[in-house]
């Protein structure tokens, strides 16, 4: 009758640890599954930062290339009309 009493036990605190174990696993397993739903909602606060920050460049590299095509065009200008100074000039630029 000990032994069984004692069998019971030990089956009982066993099966209590394992519980636990279990207990915890879930636990953990939330918790990363929160930490990932952080980390996107950061990644998707973030895009439209990104996107700003390209809406900049692109401003800035449009103003560039009109720029560019400017210079290009009065240099060319200046060559086909056989202006060697303002050629000169131009192509300073």
């Amino acid at each position: 009758m000990v032994w069984i009493t004692l069998g019971v036990v030990v089956v009982l605190v066993g099966a209590l640890i394992v519980f636990n174990r279990l207990v915890q696993f879930r636990n953990r397993a939330a918790g990363s599954w929160a930490d990932i739903d952080v980390q996107l909602k950061r990644r998707h606060d973030l895009v439209g930062s990104l996107v700003e920050a390209v809406k900049g460049y692109a401003q800035h590299e449009r103003q560039v290339l009109e720029k560019v095509a400017a210079a290009r065009s009065s240099a060319e200008g200046a060559h086909t009309q056989g202006r060697r100074g303002a050629a000169g000039t131009a192509e300073s630029r």
